[in-house]
């Protein structure tokens, strides 16, 4: 997993997940993946999925990067507490899963709440399963 600034101003993780990495064959799989933890632990609410492929794809001034063959997001929240209005802006947290030919980049914003960062970077790894 490596830390980077995407646009020089966004800190994201990202992991590139060789598919003969994981027991995971699709975007889906490892969004269940995901989905089990989350529902594992109350503090955190599931929202939904995002299918940024499809959404793309509808539009006609969409372009997608050649090689990307699926791409959906999972959306959810680790907030237990609201000590300010702000606090807001960096709600609800969001994990994308890129389907490319060979593996999956998997890549989430850099969250203000260190155990939540850990949390995700842990699921990440997880997913390395072979």
């Amino acid at each position: 997993m490596i830390q980077t600034l995407l646009q020089e101003k966004y800190p994201i993780y990202t992991l590139e997940l060789d598919k003969a990495e994981t027991s995971c064959e699709t975007v889906d799989d490892i969004l269940a993946r995901y989905k089990e933890r989350i529902d594992a632990n109350p503090i955190i609410k599931y929202i939904g999925v995002f299918d940024h492929y499809a959404h793309t794809s509808s539009l006609a001034e969409g372009v997608i990067a050649p090689g990307i063959r699926d791409a959906k997001n999972i959306l959810f929240c680790f907030g237990k507490e609201l000590p300010n209005p702000g606090v807001l802006a960096v709600r609800p947290r969001s994990i994308g899963v890129v389907e490319l030919e060979n593996s999956f980049v998997i890549t989430f914003l850099e969250a203000p709440n260190p155990a939540a960062n850990e949390a995700m970077e842990t699921w990440t790894k997880q997913l390395k399963d072979k």
